[in-house]
């Protein structure tokens, strides 16, 4: 099949169960079963070599022999001889799938065909017949092309999803940009804190195939908080046919993790990576202030403790702390960050001080699924280039896109435009700047992109900039002198 008609297949798969499953759920059941059709095949396929080479049924069937262990009585073809309780079966075959497979624990999240209400035998019965229309064999599908169209079904589950889609996809071209302007190398560790359905990581990947490198000598990592959308990434990376990516389970804020590979599992604490990059929740209201508020119990506050209801210079300074010193990391960042003051203007100061802040990449509005706000990437490095040392390239890509109907997209040529801005690192008319740290400091360390590169926006536009900037900072304000309210009412008693 080509990808079209495997986009199209996978799609059609989705229709069944449209209107009979509640529409941010499901994605997880087309998921599943995609993926379990996929291991039948590929344990089928490999049986089969196995046997024509060894001549012994046995052997062909032995574990050892296959990347996973599919157990009889639970493949595909097992399942399918059952006409009733299909769903149950379902259930049990994804249960003893996960068992067999350690590297399988949890990937199936808490699927369950069992509700025959929802799942009646009549629609699994046409919806696993639908999936036998075509086998997923290596040999009929490659890696790369299931894997695409997996990122097809996550795209137009995301769009469908509105701002709840935000929550596990991030637009591919947007990912391409930072890891056009994060240039990882062969040999390097990625890591995404907040990696959705791996969308980054698999970004990076794909950046030294570009290349003509070997993208295997990559070490990926990464954290994801809920878990339909660990498992989505963890299929994600296998029908990419990568097996040695490493995602924990777990809010990255207040239970971060990093890989210990002498034990292989994961342990409380702060990695060290070459790149880093994110697109963590925006402003975050609920993120662990109350625990920064007495100091980070793992050292990442080095900047300043961020506001109660605005948790990105958090995920910003996780970041940070989680990088080598010679690393580089880009993060998305809502416009905000920018320039609110309060304890958010004092961090952003302290960290132009230190001259970590690169480049602000500004970005075109409604480019985010179910957000129309503009946003920003913020490229941050430890050790900057001589040349760059005490500037920040501000770059202005709000007239860099290309409209769309229900939003607005990057193209490749619009990726060209702004990662060659940043690589340029040099004055383009409308579009970039090498800010000097003094000239942003005389400005307040506000960072505000339109102070530094106008487009050509109206005057009106610019002002309501201003008056929204202003706004924020107020909001800002108002949060942390409540706060430090709520502190001193708790001291005394009056709140629990």
């Amino acid at each position: 099949m080509s990808l079209e008609e495997l986009e199209r297949h996978l799609w059609q798969a989705a229709d069944i169960l449209r209107g009979h499953v509640d529409a941010g759920k499901f994605k997880d059941y087309i998921f599943a079963l995609l993926f379990y059709r996929r291991l039948c095949d590929v344990w089928d396929e490999e049986f089969e070599v196995l046997l024509a080479k060894t001549g012994d049924r046995e052997e062909a069937a032995d574990p050892d022999e296959h990347r996973f262990h599919i157990p009889p009585p639970h493949h595909w073809n097992a399942v399918r001889k059952h006409a009733t309780q299909i769903g149950q079966h379902l259930n049990n075959a994804f249960a003893a799938i996960e068992d067999a497979n350690l590297r399988l624990r949890g990937v199936f999240g808490d699927v369950d065909f069992a509700n025959q209400e929802r799942f009646p035998d009549a629609r699994l019965e046409r919806l696993l017949a639908h999936f036998e229309k075509h086998r997923l064999r290596n040999s009929d599908v490659p890696p790369d092309i299931l894997g695409d169209a997996y990122m097809y079904l996550i795209e137009q589950f995301a769009e469908g999803a509105g701002k709840k889609g935000g929550e596990f996809y991030t637009p591919r071209q947007l990912v391409k940009l930072i890891v056009e302007c994060l240039d990882p190398q062969p040999g390097m560790s990625i890591y995404d804190p907040t990696c959705g359905s791996g969308g980054m990581l698999l970004e990076a990947v794909q950046h030294l195939k570009n290349r003509g490198q070997d993208p295997r000598s990559l070490s990926l990592y990464g954290q994801e908080k809920e878990l339909d959308t660990w498992a989505i990434a963890q299929i994600n990376l296998f029908l990419h046919d990568i097996d040695d990516a490493f995602i924990a389970k777990g809010d990255t804020i207040l239970d971060p993790k990093r890989y210990d590979p002498r034990a292989q599992e994961f342990t409380p604490g702060i990695g060290a990576y070459d790149r880093v990059m994110a697109n963590p929740p925006f402003s975050q209201k609920v993120w662990g202030h109350e625990v920064w508020t007495n100091g980070d119990p793992f050292g990442r506050d080095v900047y300043g403790a961020p506001p109660r209801g605005y948790g990105d210079l958090a995920f910003v300074q996780h970041m940070i702390a989680s990088l080598k010193d010679d690393g580089m990391l880009g993060v998305v960042v809502p416009h905000g960050v920018l320039f609110r003051g309060g304890a958010e203007g004092r961090i952003r100061e302290a960290m132009l001080k230190a001259d970590i802040i690169e480049a602000v990449i500004g970005l075109a509005p409604n480019l985010f699924y179910g957000a129309g706000i503009p946003a920003a990437v913020l490229i941050i490095r430890k050790a900057k280039p001589a040349a760059r040392k005490r500037k920040v390239l501000v770059v202005n890509g709000d007239a860099t896109f290309t409209p769309g109907k229900a939003q607005n997209h990057l193209t490749d040529a619009n990726v060209r435009t702004l990662a060659d801005a940043f690589r340029g690192f040099a004055e383009v008319e409308r579009l970039a700047r090498a800010v000097s740290v003094d000239e942003i400091e005389a400005n307040g360390f506000n960072l505000n992109i339109s102070r530094y590169v106008q487009t050509g926006a109206d005057a009106e536009a610019m002002d309501v900039a201003a008056e929204a900037a202003k706004l924020q900072d107020l909001i800002a304000k108002r949060d942390e002198a409540e706060a430090v309210m709520f502190g001193h009412l708790k001291r005394l008693g009056y709140v629990g």
